[in-house]
């Protein structure tokens, strides 16, 4: 079990120095803690939920502030970039730090696509056409191409990769169809959806077995699947567990980007975290249809007759102490993150992810609890 450290690059007050600052510092001790990756987003124009638009420059600074830790660009959005410039960065990063990247690719959302000029539409085929060049960019000594989106006479393309044949490639998902989508490209699976791994595990199953009949979009097979989480290990049990739940809900809040415009997200988001608890359907009875119940008594498929509404009523009143227990969040002291990992590696997860650093979880809190995680968590999977 590898663990990493994903960045938004938040904090509880908008601060553009403070959070570079408190970010670099925080990556530095997850290196000397034993932390295996740090992953960092690429998003543009959410003024005040993502301070971080461009990895690889923050990258430049990590590569001679680490020594072992690998740096996880997660992810590069291949439609706001030319494919040429995508790959000389990432082999840039990858020779400042010794051959430490990795390369996580993805589409981003309709807000900022359009802010960028770019047609929401197009951005599967822009993605799909930049995977297929970029691989090929690090490979060859002299590289031409004619595709619908970009067209690059022969040209030498230098620095290729220090990693050889090249950086571990992944895509951020979401959805089934991009689970199976990563299986035929031989590529790893980001899944950035904050999920019960009860949830994930059948489609870890069916991951692992659809990769090995891939047609790899790169010179090797990345088959490594990576779960997303909130994580937070505190001294006191309760208090870091309910930190970190209030954490994962001002994240998802609504309103929030990871929920804007989506239909039916509550009752999605209550799906993904394993079903209404046994003490949530007693409570709220009258308004839900449920149709199938779990083994551990949740009610896994169900309709609410109070609509959107309801559902996230539903979805406020959801437990520190469920979520921790079914592993959505790992929080708690460190046996109760200890635990909580337990049910992910079960999975045959490969990588826990974790987000800390929020607008709700400040840089002291977040410095301990990566001590304790080093101290105590990681060393249990050792």
């Amino acid at each position: 079990m590898k663990f990493g450290l994903a960045y938004e690059m938040q904090r509880p007050t908008l601060d553009d120095h403070a959070v570079v600052e408190e970010t670099i510092d925080q990556c530095i001790l997850a290196d000397e803690m034993g932390f295996d990756y740090v992953w960092f987003v690429e998003h543009h124009f959410l003024t005040t939920f993502s301070s971080s638009p461009c990895p690889e420059v923050i990258f430049g600074a990590l590569s001679r502030l680490t020594r072992r830790i690998r740096l996880g660009f997660g992810v590069v959005i291949l439609p706001y970039h030319h494919p040429v410039r995508v790959a000389e960065r990432v082999a840039m990063v990858d020779h400042l730090s010794n051959g430490r990247v990795d390369f996580g690719t993805g589409r981003s959302a309709p807000y900022e696509q359009t802010g960028m000029g770019i047609d929401p539409r197009d951005t599967r085929e822009m993605w799909e056409e930049s995977l297929s060049m970029i691989p090929k960019i690090w490979e060859s000594d002299t590289f031409e191409w004619e595709g619908k989106f970009w067209n690059v006479p022969p040209r030498q393309v230098l620095p290729k990769p220090f990693q050889k044949p090249h950086p571990p490639i992944w895509v951020a998902a979401l959805q089934p169809a991009t689970y199976e989508m990563a299986a035929q490209k031989g590529i790893g699976v980001m899944a950035l959806g904050i999920s019960a791994p009860s949830v994930l595990e059948p489609h870890i199953q069916a991951y692992r077995q659809n990769i090995q009949k891939a047609q790899p979009v790169g010179a090797s097979v990345n088959n490594q699947w990576l779960s997303s989480l909130f994580g937070y290990c505190g001294e006191d049990n309760q208090a870091a567990r309910e930190l970190c739940a209030n954490s994962l809900k001002t994240f998802f809040g609504p309103g929030r980007p990871y929920v804007q415009d989506q239909k039916d997200v509550y009752q999605r988001l209550l799906e993904q975290w394993g079903g209404l608890p046994e003490h949530l359907v007693h409570n709220f009875s009258r308004y839900i249809d449920v149709k199938e119940v779990s083994d551990q008594g949740a009610a896994t498929q169900f309709d609410l007759s109070g609509g959107s509404a309801l559902a996230r009523k539903i979805w406020e009143e959801m437990d520190a102490d469920t979520l921790a227990q079914r592993g959505v969040t790992v929080s708690g002291d460190p046996e109760s993150c200890i635990n909580a990992i337990k049910l992910h590696q079960a999975t045959g997860v490969d990588q826990v992810q974790f987000l800390m650093a929020t607008e709700t979880i400040g840089h002291a809190a977040v410095m301990k609890s990566i001590e304790l995680f080093g101290k105590h968590v990681i060393p249990a999977f050792r």
